[in-house]
């Protein structure tokens, strides 16, 4: 059975061919009124967050103006910031929104770095007292000349990473303030824990401790399980808190040492 061909009139194909061509020339005309219209030119440029000055940009038509160009420029300038956010407010206002990076920790290096959660190191922009964060040790060796605004992929700084968040995620832990990571080696790995301030305040002091605390040896491994041991640890020897030197971790029956108090 042969197949029918459908014949379209010419006429009717001219018409549709002519209504598409204005179309497009409408369009093309409204697309040129609009980028050179002077009603459109950029004359207000809002930035939040940031004293970086745009007046550069004022002036440019908003509809050239490609936000998603200018927010990848401006990003590679700015490391303490997870994103650079440009919005068109129509019809002549620029909003600039600098997204700044959280420090969740100071790292040592030559210099002070923090680091965010997302492991992406930037500069501090107070001293490290100022900041009061928990400082991680141990990584001078394993990370030469870093820089702002690099990710580093290093099974000490994952591991750093992890006890902060693992730290953080546990409710009993909560008044306790996690003052430094020593990851300098992943098999004796740990951290120093402060107690809670109405602890600290009326605890005796404990002779040839720098804070009133104690340090906990974790390891490399299972750190989220750890965490919850550690937790029913301190919850049980509640009373011993102020004579805790130390808490390891590593092995299969953890370990509470003791101060030696007279």
């Amino acid at each position: 059975m042969r197949k029918r061909r459908i014949n379209l009139p010419v006429r009717i194909i001219v018409i549709l061919a002519i209504i598409l061509l204005a179309i497009c020339f409408v369009i093309g005309y409204i697309w040129k009124v609009l980028n050179t219209s002077e009603f459109f030119s950029i004359k207000q440029i809002v930035v939040r967050n940031s004293d970086v000055s745009f007046d550069y940009l004022k002036g440019r038509n908003i509809f050239s103006l490609d936000v998603n160009r200018q927010s990848k420029i401006v990003s590679l300038g700015c490391p303490d910031c997870r994103k650079v956010r440009f919005t068109k407010v129509f019809p002549n206002c620029i909003f600039v929104d600098f997204l700044k990076r959280k420090p969740l920790a100071l790292v040592k290096f030559y210099k002070n770095f923090v680091i965010d959660e997302q492991g992406v190191l930037f500069y501090p922009e107070l001293t490290a007292e100022e900041a009061d964060l928990p400082v991680i040790y141990g990584l001078e060796t394993k990370i030469f000349a870093p820089k702002p605004g690099i990710k580093y992929k290093r099974p000490e700084l994952e591991l750093a990473l992890n006890i902060l968040k693992e730290f953080k995620a546990n409710r009993t832990f909560r008044g306790f303030t996690l003052k430094r990571i020593d990851v300098a080696s992943l098999e004796s790995a740990g951290f120093f824990i402060l107690f809670p301030k109405q602890i600290a305040d009326y605890s005796k002091p404990v002779p040839q401790s720098e804070w009133m605390g104690f340090e906990v040896r974790t390891g490399e491994t299972n750190i989220k399980e750890k965490m919850m041991i550690l937790g029913g640890l301190i919850m049980q020897a509640r009373k011993e808190w102020p004579n805790i030197k130390y808490i390891d971790l590593r092995f299969k029956e953890p370990v509470i040492k003791l101060n030696d108090v007279k």
